[in-house]
Formats: structure tokens, sequence, C-alpha cells
């Protein structure tokens, strides 16, 4: 009862607040003033029809009318009698069963509905929240950046201003926080002064008032954002960004760098103190057909094979492992022991005279961004782009579509060595690398992916090498969230460091099966201050000793459950 007393106690408080209650209540108005002057008519028609009736039996009449009802047990005998019982039930139909309805709904029902969801929504995180990411924008790669976060167990919020997207989101399950995002006081709830990070993915101009609002509010936290313009970069600084990406022009460059092109040195995806962590496609290369054991590349330059990528899925190598022509060889390593990779490698690629430049299939930033980076590294291209303004700007841009026959001709498809990808919708990428690979079955075909799900469907559909938009974001922010600890590398693999678990306290490192057991590689041992990079596997390990070691997500849990870090005080968990 104390429920029903205060909801419609909140019903009457919400009316009272409405600026248009006035329109309701002149609507009560002219429904009583309609059910009075109806009684009264009814009076005089049933005088002048020779019969007398109460009060009360005009008013019940009215009603029963007005409301459809006609119990039928009051009639009028007259035609006037009958015309005027269609004018009122045609004017209760109106007011009582449209109108009435309507007004209840406007004035009553959606304003408390309205509050019980804004009562629904988190407007602040709870007391004991630390060490979170505040999330300013929600989409397709923030969904993949929580999964992560998730996984490793860090707190976050989202932070919108719209209350029926926070319902939905809160509903799903995530953590969210409703308020406007430039007002200080939203993060004082969300606990910015507990905060790891911001990350503002917002549009430039929305991103530099935010920035700016979060700095009024805690000047120490880290911010990263994006910067979809150039001219953003030192405005974003300005407003207090700690961290200025841009992130499509990074996919364009990390598109670039896997072309075969001038050489085919080892890219450098990752650096953890002075461990290096390279992909080297074998495309081409004297590597391709052979197995790891016929490469002997340890002992030629010192580099570990750590793993490979084949079509989207990254596999822990055995020695009999065979590299095949869409290989792509992951390497751990100093920067000297990549440099020798690099020599034996690296060749200057003999273009015959049938070789035409490479395509790019898009000319939006990414693709720009492509043909900046290929045109640096002095290697001809052609980027087919369908809108006219765009292509307009360069003599080598193509205007038209990349699914036309003619154009990709015009543009070199049946003499280009490489296919760049690079549109944002994932459901063209896929067409277009379909319909490149049934055109042109050897040529190497590099696309983007907006959405990691759709890396391994571009894979069957033809690409050789697939990079994900949301995974670099991904791997960005959780490398900046932990420094030192823990490295992402692309879709989904990772270089994390450990404590040495008591269990392998006085073991050589070829008597631990290690990478048969978890599935991680041990790509350096840290005794006190030196980096062991690719250690012997003679070498024993010692109490104090860290292990970095590189996996995929589930090979790092694996090996977590297995060998668990002790605590710091040195004691075994």
């Amino acid at each position: 009862m104390k429920t029903m007393v205060t909801q419609i106690a909140l019903m009457l408080r919400i009316g009272r607040q409405r600026s248009n209650m006035r329109l309701l209540i002149n609507f009560t108005l002219v429904l009583t003033f309609f059910f009075v002057f109806y009684s009264v008519l009814f009076h005089l028609l049933m005088l002048w029809e020779g019969r007398q009736y109460s009060w009360i039996t005009g008013f019940y009449w009215t009603l029963t009318t007005m409301s459809t009802l006609g119990f039928g047990d009051i009639t009028f005998t007259s035609d006037l009698g009958r015309i005027f019982s269609t004018l009122v039930l045609l004017s209760g139909i109106v007011f009582l069963l449209v109108m009435l309805p309507f007004t209840f709904i406007q004035f009553f029902y959606a304003p408390w509905l309205e509050e019980q969801n804004k009562a629904r929504v988190p407007r602040s995180v709870p007391e004991n929240m630390s060490g979170h990411l505040i999330l300013t924008h929600f989409d397709a790669v923030m969904v993949n950046l929580i999964e992560k976060l998730n996984q490793y167990g860090i707190n976050y919020v989202i932070v919108t201003a719209e209350l029926q997207s926070a319902l939905n989101l809160h509903d799903l399950g995530y953590t969210v926080v409703v308020g406007e995002l430039d007002d200080p006081t939203t993060y004082r709830r969300a606990r910015i002064s507990h905060a790891a990070m911001v990350l503002v993915m917002n549009d430039d101009i929305i991103s530099t008032n935010i920035v700016f609002t979060i700095r009024e509010t805690r000047d120490g936290v880290a911010v990263v954002t994006n910067a979809d313009m150039e001219d953003s970069l030192d405005i974003l600084r300005l407003a207090g960004a700690t961290h200025v990406f841009q992130f499509t022009k990074m996919l364009g460059k990390a598109l670039a760098r896997r072309v075969l092109g001038v050489s085919m040195k080892a890219n450098v995806v990752g650096r953890f103190d002075h461990l290096l962590i390279a992909e080297a496609p074998a495309m081409n290369t004297w590597l391709q057909g052979k197995s790891l054991m016929e490469t002997r590349l340890r002992e030629l330059t010192g580099v570990t094979v750590v793993g490979v990528w084949e079509e989207g899925r990254f596999l822990i190598p055995g020695l009999q492992t065979k590299i095949g022509q869409s290989t792509v060889l992951v390497l751990a390593g100093a920067e000297e022991q990549l440099d020798n990779f690099d020599s034996s490698i690296g060749f200057q690629e003999e273009k015959g005279p049938d070789t035409g430049p490479v395509l790019v299939l898009g000319g939006g930033r990414v693709g720009q961004s492509v043909a900046k980076a290929l045109d640096k590294r002095g290697i001809d291209f052609r980027v087919v782009e369908k809108k006219a303004g765009i292509a307009s700007r360069n003599e080598r841009f193509i205007p038209g579509s990349a699914g036309d026959m003619d154009t990709l001709v015009a543009a070199g498809i049946k003499r280009t060595p490489s296919i760049i990808i690079t549109t944002h919708d994932d459901n063209l990428n896929i067409y277009l690398t379909i319909y490149c690979r049934r055109i042109r079955p050897d040529a190497q075909i590099i696309s983007r992916a907006s959405l990691d799900r759709n890396i391994n469907t571009l894979h069957r559909a033809g690409a050789n090498l697939v990079m994900s938009f949301s995974s670099m974001v991904t791997a960005t922010v959780m490398n900046l969230l932990q420094p030192q600890q823990m490295l992402m590398l692309s879709e989904g693999l990772n270089v994390f460091r450990v404590s040495l678990n008591s269990k392998l306290e006085g073991r050589a490192l070829m008597n631990i099966r290690i990478r048969e057991d978890t599935g991680c590689s041990v790509v350096a041992v840290k005794k006190k201050e030196t980096m062991v990079i690719n250690p012997d596997p003679a070498i024993v390990l010692e109490r104090g000793d860290e292990l970095v070691l590189i996996g995929s997500v589930d090979s790092e849990k694996m090996y977590n459950e297995k060998y668990p870090s002790p605590p710091a005080n040195g004691a075994d968990s």
C-alpha cells in the first residue's frame, strides 16, 4: 500500500512540474462542461417527450452514453432524442476513448515512466571503484575493448548523456552512468579521481570539449583520444589530452607495411623493454615451403619464431611446421637480432616488365593513409574511389566503383602484385575480397576489418592478411593501461610478464614443458636488472626471476592457472 501511495504521489508531483499542466486542466473543464451540458439537454428533451427523471438519472444516462456502455434502460422515442443520443455518443468516443487516454499517457503515465527509467539508470559508480577506465563513447569498437577489459578484470564505466541509450546499455549488462559529457559533475560521479584513464572517441569537436571538461575536474588522469582531422591534433593536446592518436592513419600505415614491395623487413608490432615483437610475411621469400627446422632461423639470426598467423588463426609452431604462402611469422628478439633477420630476408624485389602498381580499393581516410605510406616507400600505386571529389585530388586516384571490372582493369588489377581493401564496411570488404581473388588468384590481398568477428570471414574469402581497426584501438588502450606488464598485439596475441612460480625454481627451461602444456612461449627471462632475450634452453630459473611470455588470451589464462604468480611477499599462492 505504501508503494502504491508513493507511485501516485510521484505521478502527481511530476504532473505539477509540467509546464503544460494548464492544458490538462482546460481539458478537464471542457469535459466537465459537456457532461453537465448533455445532462441538462437530457432533462429538456425528456420533458419534451413527456417524461421526467431525476438529476442523478440524467448524469447516469450521460455517463453510460459517452462511455459507449449504453445499457439501454433509458432511451429516447423521438427522432430528435435519437439524434441527441448519437451526438452524445460520438463526442464521448472523441473525448473519453481518444483524448482522455492520450491525455493520461501524455501528462501522467509517460512522465511517470520516464522518472522510473531515470531511477533505474545509475548516475554514479560504486564508492569502492578505482583503477577503472571511463568511456565517453560507445560503438562496436568499444564492445571489443570491453570484452578485453572483462578478461583482465579491469573495471570500466560508460558515460552517456542519452537516457534511452543508457537504459539499453544498462539492460545489456554494461556499467553505465548517465550524465552530460560537458558537465564536471558527471565525471566526479564516475569517480574520475580514482580512474586510471579516460578514453574519448567522440568526434573531434565534442572530444575537445570533453577533454577540456575533464581537465577542469582532474588534472592528473591520463586522457586518450582520437583525432579524425589533422588540424585537431594540436587542439586536442592543448585541451589537455595525454595521448592523441589517429587510428585510421595508423591502420593505413600498418596495411601499407604488409605490402610485398621494396623490401621484406620484419615489421615491429610491439616493444617490451628491450624485447621486440615483429611480424614477417613469408610470401615470396626463401622461407616459403620450408619447415621451421629447415630454416635454422634461431641459429642464423638469433630470433625466435614464437608463433605463426595462418589465415587469421594464431598457432604455436613446432619444428616441423611448414611455412606457406599465407604464413606470417611472429618473431621475438632484440633489435640486433631482428636486423640479422632483415639481412637474411630483406631483398630488392625484382619487378618484371608486367608488374603493375599496388591497387588500393577505397580512398577514405585509411585509403589515403595507405597511399601516403606507399608513396613514402617509393611504391607505385593506384587508388580506386567512388566519390569524384576525392578521386580528383591525385592523378593516381581512379574514379569509379571497385566492383566494376572496367574500373579495376584501368587501375591495373591484371598486373598488380598486391591489392589493399580499405573501406569501413566489412560486408563490402568481403564482397571485394571474393571478387578480387577470383580475378587474381595469385595476388596478395590485404584487407581491413572494422569488427573482429569478420576477420576469419575475410580470410575465408581469400585475404592473405587482415588487420582489424577495433583490435588496433583495443591493443593501444590495453598497452597504455598496463605498461611493462602486458603488451597486446594484433588480433588477441599478448606478451605478458609474470613472477616465477616456486614450482619452476631451480629448473632448466628445456625441462619445463611450458609451450606444450600452456601454449605460451618464453621469449625472455629477467634476472634482476638483466633481460635475457630468447634465452638458451639450458638456462636455469632462479627465485626472483621474471618470465616474459607470448601467447593468446586462452594460453595466458592456462599458464596462470598452472603456474600462478606468487604474491608480493614472495610466498606461493
